[in-house]
């Protein structure tokens, strides 16, 4: 062997990466599986089991190529390489760059030579060129010299079905009494089965964890949910934990998927006329647009920036984030289920309702942000820290979102069936059945107001303030509702 290639839970591509250049009769790849990845009783399984059967399947694949694969298990990272060093000494490491500040500082310093990290599709240098020319860092403007530089849906500089953004058009909730598709199920093989019994868990089979498995869940996609995406992106139900939303971000964010591979069979599918441009445009911005500009933006904002807490958010992590049944809230009782069940909720729960409750709560966005990390599929530092640092709680002042993501219960209500039945009234604000979402909303612009008075974008939110007159019970009610929600008891 000439080297080694050391490759990462988050990279699992042949084509990509450290391994588009490997020769399986000169290269030794190696895994490590870091016990700071696996231990301790606060990682969602379901996360680990995706994460470390899809690792497992993506070593067989290597072998069955011909590759000599080493599977290392290890306190940490760099303990793991220097264990097959022992085996293999003096033998070069290279790898892709890592996709997180801190594993990419430890492997530098021990030693190991980077190569370019091609599992996004906007390069490290053309990002920074952009984000150093502009005067705010908005996602529109770079979503949208994206569309021109990959030339996708887009004609003679033009943005097809003559607009940039539909995103207005992809607000509907459902109507009453809509049908989803079945789900797709995925059949446990040897190595789901293994890693589950680890685990202490059953095979989660609604998660495939091969390449072949990520390639039917895109299938999936494209024949049963691609047209009926963009309208119900943002709807919320109890009865369909999945509703229209790709499923594809964790196999995007292990490399099972590329996003080019992603991205080339939507506008395909597209192209064949039955696709709505709304459901199209909403798709292909979410995986050339956001994700890109969140990972670019991580880079860019540097390593210091997760520990932002702009408006000083000292609340303790509330208890529901960890226990379902410390919070008598349908909407966030049913969310935390379902991570607890599936390690995965779509981008609305994510943001409206979670991040929107640690905003409005004043939790600590560190404490948040750990808990983000460590229940969810598809979570890595790099998507995390931007989406919950900038836009999930504003900790960063505004650096990457010009407002603050706080609602009301009407908004719940109006994108979701979660308050039917639920002993909190969305409508109201004071008394023992107001719910926390209205009350805690209006008591964070209240206490807020002079940190957000010159923001044009809270004019009219802050404008409605002064039409209530019960302010003082609001007041009085929210911390009534802050010390129950402490005590899991709201």
């Amino acid at each position: 062997m000439k080297r080694i290639i050391y490759v990462s839970h988050d990279q699992l591509n042949a084509k990509y990466g450290a391994l588009k250049d490997a020769n399986p009769k000169e290269d030794l790849i190696v895994l490590v599986e870091s016990a700071r990845m696996v231990t301790g009783d606060h990682w969602n399984k379901v996360r680990l089991y995706f994460l470390l059967s899809s690792a497992a399947h993506f070593v067989k694949s290597l072998q069955a190529d011909g590759y000599t694969v080493i599977y290392q298990k290890s306190a940490t990272t760099v303990d793991g390489l220097k264990e097959v060093l022992k085996k293999y000494p003096k033998l070069p490491i290279i790898s892709a760059t890592p996709s997180s500040f801190r594993l990419k500082k430890s492997l530098a310093e021990f030693g190991v030579k980077f190569i370019e990290n091609d599992f996004f599709l906007t390069p490290p240098d053309l990002f920074a060129q952009w984000a150093s020319s502009q005067k705010s860092y908005l996602m529109e403007s770079f979503y949208r010299n994206q569309r021109i530089r990959l030339n996708l849906l887009v004609e003679k500089g033009k943005p097809v079905g003559g607009a940039w953004n539909f995103d207005k058009e992809n607000r509907s909730s459902l109507p009453k009494g809509y049908k989803f598709p079945p789900y797709l199920e995925h059949k446990a093989d040897e190595i789901d089965k293994r890693i589950a019994t680890e685990l202490g868990i059953k095979p989660a089979t609604i998660w495939a964890t091969s390449t072949a498995g990520a390639r039917k869940v895109l299938k999936n996609f494209l024949d049963k949910h691609f047209a009926l995406f963009g309208p119900y992106e943002d709807a919320m139900t109890s009865d369909n934990w999945a509703l229209h939303h790709s499923l594809l971000s964790p196999y995007i964010n292990n490399g099972l998927l590329h996003p080019s591979e992603v991205v080339d069979a939507a506008v395909k599918r597209f192209e064949k006329g039955d696709i709505p441009i709304a459901s199209a445009e909403g798709f292909i911005r979410q995986i050339i647009g956001w994700r890109e500009y969140v990972n670019g933006m991580y880079w860019h904002l540097g390593e210091d920036y997760k520990e932002l807490n702009h408006l000083k958010a000292k609340r303790e992590l509330l208890p529901l984030f960890t226990d379902p049944d410390k919070t008598k809230m349908n909407c966030i009782k049913q969310t935390v289920t379902d991570i607890n069940e599936r390690a995965w909720v779509h981008h609305i729960p994510r943001l409206m309702l979670l991040s929107n409750l640690a905003l409005i709560t004043g939790t600590n966005p560190q404490q948040f942000l750990q808990w983000m990390r460590r229940v969810f599929l598809d979570a890595s530092d790099w998507v995390m820290v931007p989406n919950v640092i900038g836009m999930g709680v504003h900790a960063d002042n505004g650096v990457m979102m010009t407002k603050p993501y706080a609602a009301g219960g009407a908004y719940i209500s109006k994108m979701s069936n979660y308050c039917k039945g639920c002993i909190y009234d969305p409508k109201l604000r004071t008394g023992e059945n107001a719910c926390p979402f209205t009350t805690l909303y209006w008591d964070f612009l209240d206490r807020n107001h002079e940190e957000f008075v010159g923001n044009h974008r809270m004019a009219q939110q802050l404008f409605g303030i002064k039409r209530l007159k019960d302010m003082p019970e609001v007041r009085k009610r929210a911390q009534a509702v802050l010390a129950g929600l402490d005590k899991g008891l709201i």
